[in-house]
C-alpha cells in the first residue's frame, strides 16, 4: 500500500510543531491590519520539521539530492516544493552546523543573497499600488525622490534621467567595470575622506561623483548599487526604515515573522540561522569596520545590513515559498500584490532589459538566484506545471554564480523523480492547528 504521508494523530502533530516553534502563526493576524511601528517578537513563522516530509514517495528525490550535495561539498541545504500553490514538501539535508552535528531543518534560516532583490521589488510595487510612488519617477536631481543635499553633488547630468524602473531592471547606468560599489568600502571611504565603516548613503554619494557607464534605460547591467538605492527610496517614501517597511507591508501579512536582515559577524548570528562554509580555497579580507583585522568574507568581510535590499536578508525555505506563492498570480494562494504588478515584474518583452526583481524569465520559468561566498540559493516558479521550488544552502562554491545553473538543472531532474504527489498542504497546519478555536488552548 502506497505511503503518501506519515499518519500522525492530531495530538502528535501539534506536539511536533510545538517542539520546533516557540509560537505558531495565527491566521487571523491578517485581518488585524499591517500598521506596525516595530516587529512583533511574540510571533514567529510556522516551523515545520523534517518529520512532515518523510515519505516513500520522496525517497528517489532524497537520494538524488543527497548525492548532489555530497558531490559539490555542500554542508547543508533546505528545500521546499509546492504544486498548485500547495506546500507538499519541506526538508533539510546535511548539517546546519558541522561541528555540533546539527541536522538541517526546513525552519533554519539562511542568507539568501540576491533573492533579497525580489523582496525589495515587491516592496516597491506595494508603494506603487498605494499610489505613493511611480515606476517612471525620477530618482535624482532637485525634483527627484532622493533630492537630499548629499545627493545633489553629481558630476554626470544623466543621473537626473534615472527612474525607479531603471534601478529595478538594472539599467541605471552602472556596470561592475571598476568593481561592485557595494563591495568596495575601503575605496569609498578613501575617496570621500571618511573612516570605515561606510553607509549606503556614502556609497551612493561615491557613485554620483563618477560618470555613469552608459545611458540610463538603454540596456541592463547587473547592479547591486541600484537595489541599495531602491532601499533608500522605500525609506524616503514610507517614512520608516527599509527593513521595517518590508516586514510590515509584505512579510507580516503573509504570516512570515522570521525573515530579517542578517548580521555580519558570527556573534550576530540568529538563533535559528545556519553556520556558513566557504570553499576550501577561501581567502581573507579586511574587516568592513576598518579594525585592521583579517576576516572571512562571510563573517565580517561584508556589511550585511548595508547590503540589505540587494542581498542581506535571511529566510527559511518555507517562508520564501510562501512569499513566492504570493506573487505568482495564482488564485489558490492569496497574492500580496495585484495582477498588474505581477505582470510588470515578469514582462520580458525587451531582450536588453532584466525583469523586475527576478533574475530571469525563460518561457514559463521565473527564476531568482542568490550567491555569496558561502551561499548558493535559488527559487523557481514553473508556470506551466504550477510547480515552485526553493533551494537554500550554507556552502559556497568556487564556480560562484555559474553554480546557479547546476542547481537549476539538478533540482529539476530530482523533481522529475517524484512520480506521485501527495494531496495535503503543509501550510494547512497554520489554519488547522493555530486557528482561533485552538489559539486559547495551546500553551507556549
Amino acid at each position: 500500500m502506497r505511503k503518501t504521508f506519515i499518519k500522525i494523530g492530531l495530538t502528535v502533530i501539534i506536539m511536533s510543531v510545538l517542539a520546533f516553534s516557540s509560537t505558531l502563526y495565527i491566521s487571523e493576524f491578517q485581518i488585524l491590519g499591517n500598521e506596525f511601528e516595530t516587529p512583533l517578537p511574540n510571533f514567529s513563522s510556522l516551523r515545520l520539521s523534517n518529520l512532515f516530509s518523510q515519505s516513500e514517495d520522496f525517497q528517489d528525490f532524497d537520494k538524488y539530492i543527497a548525492r548532489f550535495l555530497e558531490q559539490n561539498n555542500i554542508a547543508g541545504a533546505s528545500i521546499a516544493i509546492a504544486k498548485n500553490d500547495k506546500l507538499l514538501f519541506a526538508k533539510g539535508y546535511g548539517y546546519s552546523d558541522i561541528d555540533l552535528k546539527t541536522e538541517t531543518e526546513p525552519f533554519h534560516l539562511f542568507r539568501i543573497a540576491s533573492i533579497s532583490k525580489l523582496i525589495t521589488t515587491v516592496g516597491i510595487m506595494k508603494l506603487v499600488e498605494k499610489q505613493q510612488l511611480s515606476l517612471n519617477q525620477n530618482v535624482f536631481g532637485s525634483s527627484g525622490i532622493l533630492n537630499d543635499s548629499i545627493y545633489l553633488n553629481y558630476v554626470d547630468k544623466r543621473v537626473e534621467s534615472i527612474t525607479v524602473k531603471h534601478l529595478l531592471e538594472h539599467s541605471g547606468g552602472w556596470t561592475p567595470k571598476y568593481g561592485d560599489h557595494m563591495f568596495m568600502p575601503t575605496v569609498v571611504a578613501q575617496k570621500l575622506g571618511k573612516n570605515l565603516p561606510v553607509s549606503i548613503q556614502d556609497i551612493i554619494q561615491f557613485a554620483l561623483i563618477h560618470r555613469l557607464h552608459f545611458e540610463p534605460g538603454s540596456y541592463s547591467s547587473y547592479s547591486n548599487l541600484g537595489y541599495g538605492i531602491l532601499g533608500e527610496i522605500i525609506s524616503k517614501i514610507s517614512g520608516i526604515d527599509y527593513e521595517t517597511f518590508i516586514q510590515n507591508e509584505v512579510l507580516f501579512p503573509l504570516g512570515i515573522f522570521d525573515m530579517k536582515i542578517a548580521g555580519s559577524f558570527l556573534s550576530e548570528r540568529d538563533e535559528l540561522e545556519v553556520m556558513y562554509y566557504e570553499p576550501d580555497n577561501q581567502f581573507f579580507v579586511d574587516d568592513y569596520l576598518g579594525n585592521g583585522t583579517k576576516v572571512s568574507r562571510t563573517y565580517g568581510g561584508n556589511d550585511m545590513r548595508t547590503l540589505g535590499p540587494a542581498g542581506g536578508w535571511i529566510a527559511s525555505s518555507t517562508d520564501l515559498m510562501k512569499l513566492m506563492l504570493s506573487i505568482n498570480g495564482n488564485p489558490v494562494f492569496n497574492d500580496i500584490i495585484n495582477q498588474e504588478s505581477i505582470q510588470i515584474m515578469t514582462n520580458n518583452d525587451d531582450s536588453l532589459k532584466s525583469p523586475l526583481g527576478w533574475r530571469k524569465i525563460i518561457d514559463d520559468y521565473w527564476i531568482r538566484t542568490g550567491t555569496l561566498a558561502s551561499v548558493s540559493s535559488q527559487l523557481v516558479y514553473d508556470k506551466s506545471n504550477k510547480i515552485s521550488w526553493v533551494f537554500l544552502s550554507n556552502s559556497g562554491n568556487w564556480r560562484g554564480p555559474d553554480f546557479s545553473n547546476t542547481i537549476y538543472n539538478q533540482m529539476n531532474k530530482a523533481i522529475s523523480n517524484i512520480n506521485i504527489w501527495p494531496d495535503y498542504d503543509l501550510f494547512d497546519l497554520e489554519t488547522n492547528y493555530a486557528s482561533k478555536e485552538k489559539r486559547e488552548s495551546i500553551i507556549f
